[in-house]
């Protein structure tokens, strides 16, 4: 199983010099997680929607992107590209020949080989992860810090009974999302006394004012924005029917309950890819 058998061709990029407000507009309009960044037709680097979130005044595409990305070969083994995919925690892998770029590989896609291997492993000892979750009346804005604080790429979101209600994702933040511009003042001295209170400091203080342009989650609670009638699968799940029900779902995570259908766990489709590595790097430690 090759990388050129499940990457994607039709790859979306952006170029430099560009502009922030069209990248979140391609990731808004396709639900994509991210876009190669191309100068003068070679690849430079990947803008991920954690980029725009967490650096969000930022608008420049050089300041926002990851710089040389990490890439594969079209013959190298899926193997290989889960195996990178985990090693510097990314989602996605550019795929060079002849060095340009001529495909794009995902974990979605990796999850898609997983399905068609069909594996009957049981998910719940090596690739649930802890979770917690959040009120349906949680302000999208502290959602979105606590996603960031956190690492997460998802939480679940439960109602004032703990019944699970929905799940709040990256995509759902950048889909409810704005560019705000404003001004802010910022003052200065050109005083050189050590004592900031002296007359000359406060003679020589000046104030500038500067646009800003930032993008804000919208002020709603976060049950107008997350994804409600979530497919949820017992801790007894196999991998492959997992991996089968992210693929047709187009989802990159799945709730994991027990028998009373109370939340237990998380399964994400970057723990998932785990599968294909081998049994020392694919397990987690006890």
């Amino acid at each position: 199983m090759l990388v050129r058998n499940f990457m994607v061709t039709d790859v979306v990029c952006v170029e430099i010099p560009g502009n922030r407000d069209d990248v979140l507009r391609i990731l808004k309009r396709t639900g994509i997680s991210g876009v190669p960044v191309l100068k003068d037709g070679e690849l430079v680097g990947i803008i991920t929607r954690k980029d725009l979130l967490r650096k969000a005044d930022e608008t420049q595409l050089g300041l926002l992107m990851t710089p040389d990305p990490v890439v594969i070969r079209p013959d190298a083994p899926i193997t290989e590209a889960a195996q990178l995919m985990v090693r510097h925690n990314i989602r996605r892998l550019p795929v060079m020949e002849g060095g340009s770029m001529i495909g794009l590989i995902s974990v979605a896609d990796l999850i898609g080989a997983i399905a068609q291997m069909r594996s009957t492993i049981p998910i719940k000892d090596n690739y649930v992860s802890k979770t917690y979750a959040l009120w349906e009346d949680t302000p999208l804005s502290l959602v979105g810090r606590v996603l960031e604080i956190s690492g997460y790429d998802a939480i679940p979101i439960l109602m004032e009974d703990g019944t699970l209600t929905g799940i709040i994702s990256e995509r759902d933040l950048i889909r409810h999302s704005r560019i705000e511009d404003g001004v802010e003042v910022s003052d200065f001295s050109n005083g050189t006394d050590d004592d900031e209170w002296t007359w000359e400091s406060i003679r020589d203080m000046h104030t500038i004012s500067y646009g800003i342009s930032r993008i804000q989650l919208l002020p709603i609670p976060v049950k107008n924005a997350m994804v409600k009638n979530v497919l949820a699968v017992p801790l007894n799940a196999e991998v492959g029917e997992c991996a089968l029900k992210m693929r047709r779902s187009r989802v990159d995570q799945l709730p994991v309950v027990n028998g009373n259908k109370r939340l237990v766990a998380m399964l994400f489709d970057r723990e998932l890819i785990k599968v294909l590595l081998p049994d020392s790097q694919g397990l987690r430690k006890s």
